[in-house]
């Protein structure tokens, strides 16, 4: 009952910090006001506390109490090789997949340079939309040279195509590369986008290899402006 009181509580917090009632940078009542409030302990509300800052949604501040985070955005890690299936684990909202295409592909010239591909490969074009919280806000436009990746289906593109190629098809991915930066809406990004009227998007341009150094796929990742944020962690040598 202890334990599930704590969790209820955290619930509870958490719904009330997306609905606003506490806004970014505000802070959370005392541990002793929010004992009184929930007719508990104050170890209780400090568990529940602690549950809130492991998952991002407050910053414990010695001497000042809890200070509500901007929740409002995702964190996006530039650095790691995470599929969306992953990231998804972390976000505590419904998020769905929407696949809009999916197609074997002749490389144009752009296209050619962007995964080193000749004229006789052929490519899988995977068109989809991430769906978080109700809101479409990332459109991935994937491509894969399809003699490392002989088979695709909707299914897999709708769950993971990183667990079927790893699990499934057993390709050892290892690196990437990464290029960002923020350009103007495209007719497509509105067509597939909430973009709620921004006419700037962020878009991340992933070039992956295989252990033994072969690019094997292409990613543009287009992102609402508003609604990524894009962490890295860096030290000083």
């Amino acid at each position: 009952m202890h334990e599930n009181k704590y969790l209820a509580i955290y619930h509870d917090l958490v719904s009330r910090i997306r609905r606003g009632e506490w806004k970014a940078y505000d802070k959370l009542p005392s541990e002793h006001e929010l004992a009184a409030r929930f007719e508990t302990s104050r170890e209780t509300i400090r568990k529940a506390l602690n549950l809130l800052s492991e998952h991002g949604y407050i910053q414990k501040m010695k001497g000042k109490g809890s200070i509500v985070l901007d929740v409002g955005k995702y964190d996006f890690p530039v650095s790691g090789l995470v599929s969306f299936k992953e990231l998804a684990q972390t976000m505590k909202q419904p998020v769905r997949t929407i696949v809009h295409e999916l197609a074997v592909i002749k490389p144009d010239g752009e296209l050619k340079q962007q995964l080193r591909a000749s004229s006789k490969d052929e490519v899988w074009k995977v068109v989809r939309v991430r769906e978080i919280g109700g809101e479409r806000i990332i459109l991935d436009k994937d491509f894969f040279l399809k003699k490392h990746v002989p088979l695709l289906t909707e299914e897999i593109c709708e769950d993971s195509i990183y667990e079927y190629l790893e699990t499934t098809l057993h390709l050892p991915i290892s690196f990437a590369k990464k290029e960002m930066s923020v350009d103007a809406a495209t007719e497509e990004d509105r067509r597939y986008l909430d973009l709620n009227g921004d006419d700037r998007v962020v878009v991340v341009k992933n070039y992956v290899y295989l252990s033994d150094a072969t690019l094997f796929q292409y990613t543009e990742s287009r992102h609402r402006l508003d609604k990524f944020r894009f962490v890295d962690f860096a030290r000083r040598k």
